[in-house]
């Protein structure tokens, strides 16, 4: 009875390491075929420039092309959602926004996918923000605007590209910090924030390096204060929030790559490899600068702990600003 009882798990180990064997083959050879980037924006804007930037290097690093699918729609929720139900073998993965990480679980109570539980491989990069001004308003800098706003409550507006955006909880941290009341007034997309704000609907607008840098430039709105921790590159002229005042403000856009739960860990430490000499050439920094990005490079760990970190800050500060979608 022995024997037959070892004999019959002798067939069932066999039968496993069988079965095992094509699943451990393939994560081996991985990656055998073309491989796709999902880019939860619309084509031609900085971050559709990075998924591009980051598809070709990829390519050269794995030996396999890789191919940027645009998939914009509900504030990058309908391309995160399409990643989160990938087949989790690596070759479907995703450039998330702190939008889709942390800002959108923040207001939204409905979500086709958990955000700790996508596969993360690593930061890219950080896109900063700024306060900018009407030319017409009397202020140069943040503190006198903020004197401005405090004089005339309720006489000022704020504009931003969305409610949820990145730049909608910068300006509500803005006016937590600074003790101004500000009316906000989103609008759809950069472009229209804006002319709204040259044009005088509003007074000031939170909007990306990106975005204000040419028409600061030309001298058609004018810069207060960058948002996140450190002076931007295109602009080094103008003072961070904490520099003028308000000690440990810090909000920016930000970029990671992550992929499907439950990746196996085998793909995800070879694309968290190919990832790490991507960002370490100084040609791709240098590709990235220029297009207004700050190159921030984290591994797979730095990002899943930013993650955590943020999404509780970032839930209330939608909690204390009544930020939520409809």
């Amino acid at each position: 009875m022995a024997l037959t009882r070892s004999r019959f798990l002798s067939c069932l180990l066999a039968g496993a390491a069988v079965l095992a064997a094509p699943a451990a083959l393939a994560q081996q050879d991985f990656p055998s075929h073309t491989l796709k980037l999902v880019v939860p924006f619309a084509p031609g804007g900085a971050t559709d420039i990075l998924g591009r930037q980051l598809a070709a290097a990829f390519g050269e690093k794995l030996g396999q092309s890789m191919i940027v699918e645009n998939r914009p729609g509900a504030g990058t929720v309908v391309g995160a959602g399409q990643v989160a139900k990938a087949p989790a073998d690596g070759y479907t993965l995703l450039l998330a926004a702190n939008t889709t990480l942390t800002l959108n679980p923040a207001i939204r109570e409905s979500l086709p996918y958990d955000p700790l539980k996508f596969t993360p491989i690593g930061q890219v990069a950080d896109m900063g923000l700024l306060l900018v001004a009407n030319n017409a308003v009397p202020a140069r800098t943040l503190a006198e605007f903020v004197a401005l706003a405090k004089a005339s409550p309720d006489k000022f507006s704020y504009g931003s590209f969305g409610v949820g955006s990145s730049v909608h909880f910068g300006g509500e941290m803005l006016k937590t910090a600074t003790g101004m009341r500000l009316l906000h007034v989103p609008f759809n997309g950069s472009a229209p924030n804006l002319t709204a704000l040259m044009g005088g609907q509003v007074q000031v607008a939170v909007d990306t390096v990106v975005a204000a840098t040419p028409l600061i430039k030309s001298g058609r709105i004018k810069p207060l204060a960058a948002l996140g921790t450190r002076r931007l590159h295109l602009l080094p002229e103008v003072p961070t929030v904490a520099e003028s005042g308000y000690a440990g403000f810090d909000m920016s856009s930000w970029f990671g790559l992550v992929g499907p739960p439950d990746m196996p860990a085998a793909v995800r430490q070879k694309l968290e490899k190919a990832l790490a000499q991507i960002m370490a050439e100084p040609a791709m920094r240098q590709k990235l600068t220029e297009v207004g990005l700050t190159p921030h490079w984290g591994d797979g760990a730095a990002l899943q702990a930013r993650i955590e970190r943020e999404l509780p800050q970032m839930r209330a500060v939608a909690a204390r600003s009544n930020i939520h979608t409809e």
